[in-house]
């Protein structure tokens, strides 16, 4: 493999879950060279079939690998664009005796490392990084002496600001303002009026507090005013907290196109989603709740026994658990009952797991995205940029709670979507704190 020697100049060296996290990795590293490991593309191969986008990524960056590469890759590399360093493959290499000391099985991941400490040695002088997603392959790399990080690129930066931006509480603000906001109703009052020396964009949620006085209000981008929020009953769910008035305000609000819903477990995200589709039933053709399945130990669904139904059923159960807390709130018979049964028979109310739903046209949908958290932030992008007319799309999950195991807090699709389309016009963002489920729920969420 060709050497490059300029200053300041580093090279990477991609672990295989960079490329199957995104294929298009490889042009994001400026003008620094990228080194791709044999083995990853022997474990791409393995990836090449199936319909999840993992799958997808794999064949993609066969394809895109394909395109940039000549006859002499394996000897000179492969440009990478202008403003960009070159891409090369690097063969297998033996391992050395701290490799051998340290790691004696012979397995893809100690293969990887073998190439990084190869190259780092061969480049000396030169910055040589691994970039993994693999927590345990990083700090066995650092063991090795080899300079190791995370794949960066679509981590959110200030999450915590993003968190804390949809909701906003103003003390000591003007009661006459308040006051005014209790008259106008749904009409609003000129944003000029609330907030004159600030520029506000997007669907923010204020509670504005005067003493013992306070109104929940929001700033409607389109009309350009404050209104007052109510807390309304919605298919049966009444809302306990400001949160969830919030949550359900965005939900039923037309002009909003994209929600997403972020909290621990038990704040009721799904179940207010749910509930919000339900009562717009007539306003969508179809309702589709599905959610993602991150199988154990990373095994794939064929792993486990039955037929598709019953490999998908038990990831589904919490779908179904939210939709029987709304239909216990009515009586057996009633017409809400009868409406949810006839909605489950004519598929016009559809749970399912997300990689069935995926490919398949939305049009005229209610469409919630359950456990978001573990999508990457490409694969939110693919399934929001399915969306045709009259389309309403809700991401709801807890990114504290992310099953996936090369995913985080600032690298997970739920994270990367609040974060880029805050300010939208079409986009409302409500972050729940406080849970509902029971005081239990609520102690065991904060403490264990």
């Amino acid at each position: 493999m060709a050497e490059t020697k300029t200053k300041n100049k580093k090279t990477f060296v991609l672990d295989t879950n960079v490329i199957l996290h995104d294929y298009r990795s490889i042009y994001n590293f400026e003008d620094n060279d990228i080194v791709i490991p044999i083995t990853v593309l022997e474990e791409l191969d393995k990836f090449k079939r199936g319909n999840d986008q993992i799958n997808y990524h794999a064949r993609e960056f066969v394809r895109e690998l394909d395109q940039i590469s000549g006859s002499d890759f394996f000897q000179k590399g492969a440009p990478l664009g202008n403003g960009r360093g070159r891409l090369f493959i690097q063969t297998g290499v033996p391992f050395s005796l701290k490799m051998n000391d340290s790691f004696s099985e012979d397995i893809p991941d100690h293969r990887i490392l073998a190439i990084a400490e190869y190259i780092t040695e061969k480049r000396e002088g030169e910055k040589v990084v691994l970039v993994s997603k693999d927590m345990n392959l990083r700090m066995k790399a650092r063991s090795l002496g080899i300079l190791a990080e995370d794949y960066k690129t679509d981590q959110v930066k200030d999450l915590e600001v993003s968190l804390n931006k949809c909701i906003e509480t103003k003390e000591d603000f003007s009661q006459e303002l308040i006051a005014k906001l209790y008259e106008s109703g749904e009409a609003g009052i000129p944003v000029e009026t609330f907030f004159p020396k600030e520029e506000i964009k997007g669907n923010n949620y204020y509670i504005l507090k005067n003493g013992s006085n306070s109104v929940l209000a929001c700033y409607d981008p389109v009309r350009k005013v404050v209104r007052k929020v109510e807390k309304l009953n919605t298919f049966g769910i009444y809302p306990k907290n400001s949160e969830q008035a919030f949550a359900l305000d965005a939900l039923m609000n037309p002009n909003i196109s994209l929600v997403a819903l972020s909290g621990k477990a038990g704040t009721g995200k799904t179940l207010l989603a749910l509930a919000a589709a339900l009562q717009q039933n007539k306003a969508f053709e179809q309702i589709y709740l599905a959610r993602p399945i991150v199988a154990l130990s990373n095994k794939d669904l064929g792993y486990l026994p039955g037929d598709v139904n019953e490999k998908v059923s038990p990831y589904m159960q919490p779908l179904f658990d939210n939709l029987a807390v709304i239909k216990h709130r009515y009586n057996m018979h009633s017409q809400e009952n009868r409406l949810i049964e006839d909605m489950l028979k004519d598929e016009r109310l559809v749970i399912s797991a997300l990689a069935y739903i995926r490919g398949r046209s939305l049009s005229n949908v209610f469409f919630i995205v359950d456990e978001a958290q573990n999508l990457t932030p490409h694969e939110v992008k693919t399934i929001i940029t399915r969306a045709g007319e009259g389309v309403k799309m809700v991401f709801t999950g807890d990114i504290d709670q992310i099953d996936s195991p090369y995913l985080d807090r600032q690298s997970n699709g739920l994270s990367h979507l609040f974060d880029r389309m805050q300010g939208q016009d079409i986009f409302a963002h409500v972050h729940l704190e406080k849970g509902e489920r029971s005081f239990l729920a609520e102690v065991a969420s904060n403490l264990l």
